[in-house]
């Protein structure tokens, strides 16, 4: 399989994050709600990668320098995104707040671009003002 067939996986599975969430947000915290979201993936991802043998190659010092300090800091970009989101979750509709949230494409663009390298052709602008387009059409009343 190549990079398309997983993104779409992962789109549709990011869909039932935002389904399951705002069906089970109706009477707990909304903070509460990504703490336990993060321990279920944890367990998740541990026993994965246990199961597929990725963790006997694991070592801590993996983590040290560089490399180690940005995929900690995409640790915790992570988890300060699922804060907002399923604070936004529990106070907005699952539609709308899904439509602001994959804003973070756009940003990605950017973001790609200027920390990347990444080349903004016309093609790519125009998709991205298309996705700001989308979400405000959307999140509108």
């Amino acid at each position: 399989m190549n990079w398309l067939v997983f993104s779409i996986l992962s789109a549709g599975f990011a869909a039932l994050v935002a389904i399951f969430a705002k069906l089970g947000l109706k009477s707990v915290d909304s903070n509460l709600v990504a703490i336990v979201r993060a321990v279920v993936m944890a367990l998740f991802l541990l026993g994965f990668g246990f199961l597929s043998g990725k963790l006997n190659n694991f070592s801590f010092g993996m983590l040290a320098g560089k490399d180690g300090v940005l995929i900690l800091l995409s640790g915790l970009a992570g988890a300060i995104s699922w804060l907002f989101y399923f604070l936004a979750l529990k106070t907005g509709l699952a539609s709308k707040v899904s439509a602001v949230d994959r804003l973070s494409l756009v940003f990605v663009i950017v973001l790609s671009v200027l920390f990347l390298g990444e080349k903004l052709t016309l093609k790519t602008a125009l998709g991205a003002a298309l996705m700001v387009l989308g979400a405000i059409l959307v999140a509108l009343k």
